[in-house]
Parts: structure tokens; C-alpha cells; sequence
């Protein structure tokens, strides 16, 4: 089974705009990720986990360390790294369906399969949409539609960007449910980057907790619950209540982890 993603004391630095210097993003994180394993990262803003999701993905180089996807060093993006961000990439000027076939295309993994196209359409509950334009879509279904076209290329990690940041709290819980379906159903390796604590609890196998600015792993908690989870039970209750008091949130003194 394919997934397994390795990092080894990956650093990551940035030139500063006003060229005084550089910002150390991340700073010695080593993390293992099994194939087929479903993992948040939160942590406050700033505190690198969109840059570390960004590095996964090739869009961003080590200045240190290394990070290997089944087994060989990341150098640049591939196929087998779908992202996923919190606006849909949709393209305006095509129906649902080409848009995923433009993906099966550019990715030239299955060719322009049109089994593979109605097949996830029809998975993602979006039939009677295929020839619709994003602009006649609300926005639940452009995320869904967004998300099948990540998975039609069947990566084997796809990295998620806050992509359910932007719904309201109802769509949002939906599409939580669409992602466990079809991460269950296909068996990619997901990595997801949030800022709702719920969220991560009610998707993840394990869930990394960031420290701020310079980013590094504060604790790796595991999330013992099965599927499907129960938002309101005791135990979702007090993992929460635990990973609020990690991050600070529940501290008597307010701090600013938001510079």
C-alpha cells in the first residue's frame, strides 16, 4: 500500500521582504505518517502548517532535512501528492465533468477515462450536476466537486488546506462526512491542516500539534474512537477540552499565537 510519508528534521526558512534576515518557519520536525493513516496538524496561525503542507507537497524546498513519499526524497510536485486548498481550484469555464477530466489529463495516470468521471460524480452525490458550471454550483458542492477532481487521479497522499474553512457549519459537517466516505472507500493517505479542533478530532487517526513560530511538533495525540464518531459522546468531549488546554486556548491569560 502506497502513502507512507517520512519526515526527517525537515527545516524551512524564508528571505524577509524588508531583506533584514530570514524567518525560520519550521524548525526540526521529523514526523512518520503511515499509507492509508488520516492525520490533522493544528496549531495557531503562523506556527508553519501550511508551509509544511506546501514542502509535502513540492511547492515549497527543504533548506533542511528531507521528506520522503514512499521511500524516495521529494523533489519537486507529483501526481502522487494531490493538494487540495480552502477556495475551490475549480476552473470557471468548465462543466464538473470536464473539470475532472482535464485533471485525469494533465496527470496522464488513467487517460480521459469516462468511467472513472461518472463514477465520482455519482459518488459525490453531484448526477444531476456533471454539466453544470461552478458558478450554477452552491458552495458545498463546489468543494465536493473540488475534492472528487483532487481524488480522480487517486493520489496516494492528498494534502488538505483548510478546504472546509469557507462553509457554514452545517455543509461543513456534510462534506466531513464525504471526506471519511471516500478516504475509507479509495485508501489514500490524508494530511490535513486545520484551525477547528472538532474537525480534526471527528476525521483523524492522530492528530500533530504544532508549538508557534518557529514550528515544531508541542505532541502527537492519538484518536482511539471509532468510526463514525460522535461529536457530543465524552470521549470527543474531553479529547477536545485536551487539545484546547495544549494550545493554550483555555489559558485565564489571553495570549496573541496570531502575529
Amino acid at each position: 500500500m502506497k502513502g507512507k510519508l517520512e519526515i526527517k528534521n525537515l527545516k524551512k526558512t524564508f528571505s524577509r521582504t524588508d531583506m533584514t534576515g530570514t524567518l525560520c518557519a519550521i524548525e526540526d520536525l521529523s514526523l512518520n505518517i503511515e499509507a492509508g493513516e488520516f492525520v490533522s496538524v493544528i496549531g495557531a496561525s503562523g506556527c508553519g502548517k501550511s508551509t509544511l503542507l506546501r514542502t509535502i507537497a513540492g511547492l515549497e524546498t527543504p533548506t533542511a532535512g528531507e521528506i520522503l513519499c514512499n521511500g524516495k526524497e521529494v523533489r519537486g510536485t507529483s501526481p502522487d501528492r494531490g493538494l487540495m486548498f480552502q477556495e475551490h481550484t475549480l476552473f470557471p469555464w468548465l462543466t464538473v465533468r470536464k473539470n475532472i477530466l482535464f485533471a485525469l489529463k494533465s496527470s496522464k495516470r488513467f487517460g480521459t477515462n469516462g468511467n472513472i468521471v461518472d463514477s465520482l460524480i455519482g459518488t459525490a452525490g453531484l448526477k444531476d450536476f456533471a454539466d453544470s458550471y461552478p458558478h450554477q454550483l452552491s458552495g458545498g458542492m463546489r468543494q465536493r466537486a473540488s475534492l472528487i477532481r483532487s481524488l480522480a487521479v487517486s493520489p496516494d497522499v492528498l494534502l488538505l488546506d483548510e478546504p472546509l474553512g469557507a462553509l457554514d457549519s452545517f455543509t461543513r459537517m456534510v462534506l466531513q462526512d464525504e471526506i471519511i466516505r471516500l478516504w475509507k472507500e479509495r485508501g489514500n493517505t490524508m494530511v490535513l491542516i486545520t484551525h477547528d479542533v472538532d474537525e480534526a478530532i471527528y476525521l483523524s487517526n492522530r492528530i500533530v500539534v504544532m508549538s508557534p513560530r518557529p514550528g515544531r511538533i508541542a505532541e502527537i495525540v492519538n484518536v482511539p474512537m471509532s468510526y463514525p464518531r460522535n461529536r457530543g459522546a465524552s470521549d470527543f468531549a474531553n479529547l477536545r477540552s485536551r487539545l484546547l488546554k495544549r494550545l493554550n486556548f483555555a489559558s485565564d491569560t489571553e495570549q496573541d499565537y496570531y502575529l
